[in-house]
């Protein structure tokens, strides 16, 4: 039997209550499905790795692609997803809200909103509209339902803004704006990571990894909630299909191969669905 939207959303916050889990993010039905099967207990979109899978570089899809897409990956699975919401596809907070309004009835479990405009010029929304996007994102949730859960994410350190007063000050008013959850991509720094979580507590942090070497319980004992990868997974997904495709071209051989998957087991593990 099918799991609910709101049992959905029951699981994911109560996921957010104590301990680490990791938030693995898949880019289409296939890669959410054997994500599923391989144990997580919840899954995350990514904005760029869904954006490859259509032939578009990231930032470079329509919310109406974005809602389809949710709409698809939460009925594929019977786990909770949090979505990749980019900025919200709109900078005015009517905007904003709206279009959550919208994702919302796909199905998902959470939503993330990021202050970053995707202007070269002005990289990140004004302090004052950015605490307005996030409150409108509030609003627009709880209209809809309330269990949702809102993660609110500073992309300072992404667009070169490496300036962590300046970060933990936008996150605190963020969190004070209704966000359940805070997120500052970019951050990897062991003081930086515990700061954050210090002063942003007892609301619970996201960390994405940037960083080969960071490891779940690493950043468990630093005091983070969750973990995403954002389109690292797409990414490798990537560099195994682009180094057997070259080899191909430029060799003429097909040694790639010998490391593929098994067709018996990927027809095994989607039999059914």
């Amino acid at each position: 039997m099918a799991i609910s939207a709101s049992e959905k959303r029951a699981q994911f916050r109560k996921l957010h209550e104590q301990g680490c889990f990791v938030l693995p993010n898949p880019w289409d039905v296939g890669s959410a499905r054997y994500l599923q099967h391989a144990g997580f207990q919840a899954l995350a979109s990514t904005s760029s790795g869904y954006a490859w899978s259509t032939g578009r570089a990231d930032n470079h899809v329509t919310c109406d692609d974005v809602i389809d897409h949710l709409t698809t990956l939460c009925a594929s699975v019977d786990l909770p997803v949090n979505a990749d919401f980019e900025a919200g596809f709109a900078d005015d907070p009517e905007g904003v809200a709206a279009n959550v309004s919208r994702a919302v009835t796909t199905g998902i479990a959470g939503l993330s909103i990021e202050n970053s405009t995707g202007k070269p010029e002005q990289p990140l929304y004004e302090d004052k509209l950015a605490v307005a996007r996030i409150k409108a994102a509030r609003a627009a949730i709880d209209a809809v339902d309330p269990a949702v859960m809102l993660v609110a994410r500073c992309e300072g350190f992404l667009v070169g803004e490496r300036d962590l007063a300046k970060t933990i000050a936008r996150l605190v008013a963020f969190a004070e704006a209704g966000a359940d959850c805070l997120y500052a991509p970019g951050i990897y720094k062991p003081e930086d990571i515990a700061a954050v979580v210090k002063a942003v507590h007892p609301k619970p942090v996201n960390l994405l990894i940037v960083q080969a070497t960071m490891t779940v319980q690493g950043l468990a004992d630093l005091g983070v909630r969750r973990i995403s990868v954002g389109g690292a997974l797409a990414r490798s997904a990537w560099a195994g299909f682009i180094g057997a495709a070259k080899e191909i071209a430029e060799q003429g051989t097909f040694t790639a191969f010998a490391g593929a998957a098994k067709g018996a087991e990927l027809n095994g593990l989607f039999a059914g669905k």
